[in-house]
């Protein structure tokens, strides 16, 4: 009898595999691999420089990591591959491949290597905001019911503005292609056959499985070339999350050490892979994945059109729920850039003669700070922001530097700017009739940042709660790939099923502190005030600066 699942996460810079007992979802042994590219955002391999915005993958490095760790995680393991029941994906989205009709990436090939918009573009690949733009315009003046789901905007990070950009600046590469999501372009990988993702389509491409995609005439309106565009290069069978995609090539079954015909689960949204894995299963439940960038999921037991979401589906995590996405573009990121940019060599020395890391360092200082105590307050756009704004051309802002003003400071307004942007989501939410009750954390930063956790647990003043599962996306494909497999299998006969067995909300909570919290409501409502200052059209600053920023870049590339 087959008991364990293969559960495969494709995310911003790596991959990995991880193995689960179908039983309880206890996770038996996991191996990630860096993509040898990481992100395409200066130039391509070949050394052709990128224009800002751009953000672009190379496709062999998604099979250079499913090669180098299924098969190590097979043998390192133990397990036999007749015990593996099913196989799942999760990936990054919308990361959108350009394919030829046999499934071959056309930057592959040596007429495209040099043409910038035949690679996978990835999901903050931003150039395409005036697309996006473009697109919102003709949707709002048609009256386009659909935009309602997607909080009455449209993100450049979703599908179409990538196939817009593509159309109009690289004609020949829309004509040769068919398009398909990441986690798309694998399942074909895997068993040959090109599913479509419900749940890709359904946030990232403006399909619901009540209507479809937008008509025609919509197209149309967008670019006379578009008319028939979802039946013309979107075709193929659409897949709810856990259902049966196909099965495992012979072929690379060989490569990856398990039994050909082994199924293999739809793929779906990383993000969206972690709520079965958090035991994400009632209304009123959040959960965020915390890692470069925050995704946050919210359950609801009805449909309703929220500004600023990045869309409402209905069965699009979990069954019998609606579930609504929205997200911050930047996250732990931001940290990144700033260990990486502005802290001292002086901190970097203490830090290594401590034997720890700058975060861990930069944490014990920030937390011996009360809430306010730095005069600092930060506005969390390092990478625009997803929602609720839906604007990739916002920027960053820190405000209340003086002489005195310490790294440790700057640290604790950046931790506490990524809170401040949540709580704008939840309060949100909250408006229009949606409160959400308990936040489930998930993510590298959920586990590694105490810090964050408590702060965010102040200033949402709910519960914060840390998953069960170390890699909650990875092992969210597992549940998908035991769903896919059917009982008969070794697997279960739904995603539910497999959710409530497998998943683990963890037992790790944080609770507000009642002192901070109320200090946090104040500054909670200067950064409201900032927010919707530099964001909600009263000072127009950051929107110069971005415009003059990109006219300086295409000077240059001219």
């Amino acid at each position: 009898m087959s008991r364990y699942t293969v559960g495969l996460d494709f995310g911003t810079l790596s991959a990995r595999a991880l193995l689960a007992d179908t039983a309880d979802g206890k996770v038996l042994h996991t191996v990630s691999a860096d993509y040898p590219h990481g992100v395409l955002d200066v130039c391509l391999p070949s050394g052709k420089p990128l224009p800002k915005g751009f953000a672009l993958q190379h496709p062999g490095d998604y099979l250079f990591a499913l090669y180098e760790t299924v098969p190590v995680l097979i043998r390192e393991s133990g397990v036999r591959p007749e015990e593996i029941a099913g196989i799942g994906i999760d990936f990054t989205s919308s990361t959108l491949l350009p394919l030829r009709e046999d499934g071959t990436p056309l930057c592959l090939l040596d007429e495209f290597r040099e043409e910038i918009h035949a690679w996978p573009k990835l999901w903050k690949h931003h150039s395409t905001a005036p697309y996006a733009r473009e697109i919102e315009k003709v949707a709002e003046a048609r009256g386009e019911a659909f935009l309602g789901r997607y909080g009455g905007r449209v993100s450049s990070e979703w599908l179409l503005p990538k196939v817009l950009e593509t159309l109009r600046e690289a004609p020949a590469v829309y004509d040769r292609a068919i398009f398909a999501e990441g986690m798309d372009y694998m399942v074909r990988i895997l068993t040959g056959e090109l599913s479509r993702s419900a749940s890709s389509l359904g946030y990232k491409a403006f399909w619901d499985p009540r209507d479809g995609f937008p008509s025609a005439d919509f197209f149309r309106a967008v670019d006379p070339r578009l008319e028939a565009f979802p039946a013309e290069k979107l075709g193929g069978r659409i897949l709810p999350p856990g259902s049966y995609a196909g099965s495992l090539l012979p072929g690379i079954a060989g490569k990856l050490g398990l039994l050909p015909g082994t199924p293999v689960a739809a793929g779906t949204l990383d993000a969206h892979a972690a709520g079965p894995a958090l035991g994400v299963t009632r209304a009123g439940q959040m959960y965020a994945v915390l890692g470069t960038s925050g995704c946050h999921m919210l359950l609801g037991d009805r449909e309703k059109a929220i500004p600023g979401i990045c869309g409402v589906i209905k069965d699009g995590i979990m069954p019998g729920f609606y579930g609504y996405e929205a997200g911050q573009s930047g996250f732990g990121d931001i940290f990144a850039w700033f260990l990486k940019n502005a802290v001292p060599l002086s901190l970097a020395e203490e830090a290594k003669a401590k034997g720890v890391g700058l975060h861990d360092l930069l944490s014990e200082k920030a937390a011996r700070l009360f809430p306010g105590e730095s005069g600092l307050l930060a506005l969390d756009w390092w990478n625009g922001n997803r929602s609720v704004l839906v604007d990739p051309d916002l920027s960053g802002l820190l405000v209340g530097m003086t002489l005195q003003t310490s790294p440790a400071e700057i640290y604790r307004a950046l931790l506490e700017s990524v809170a401040f942007g949540m709580r704008m989501i939840v309060e949100t939410f909250r408006e229009y009739g949606l409160p959400a009750d308990e936040l489930i954390a998930a993510g590298g930063i959920a586990g590694k940042n105490p810090l964050l956790m408590q702060i965010l647990a102040d200033v949402l003043r709910f519960p914060v709660r840390i998953g069960g599962a170390d890699q909650a996306s990875a092992l969210g494909a597992a549940i998908l790939g035991a769903s896919a497999a059917g009982k008969a299998r070794g697997g279960y006969d739904s995603l539910a099923d497999a959710a409530a067995h497998m998943g683990n909300a963890g037992s790790v909570v944080y609770l507000p502190d009642p002192e901070r919290a109320d200090r946090y409501d104040t500054l909670f409502g200067a950064y409201r005030t900032l927010h919707d200052l530099f964001g909600r059209g009263g000072v127009s600053t950051m929107k110069l600066l971005s415009s003059l920023a990109r006219s300086r870049d295409e000077e240059v590339s001219l």
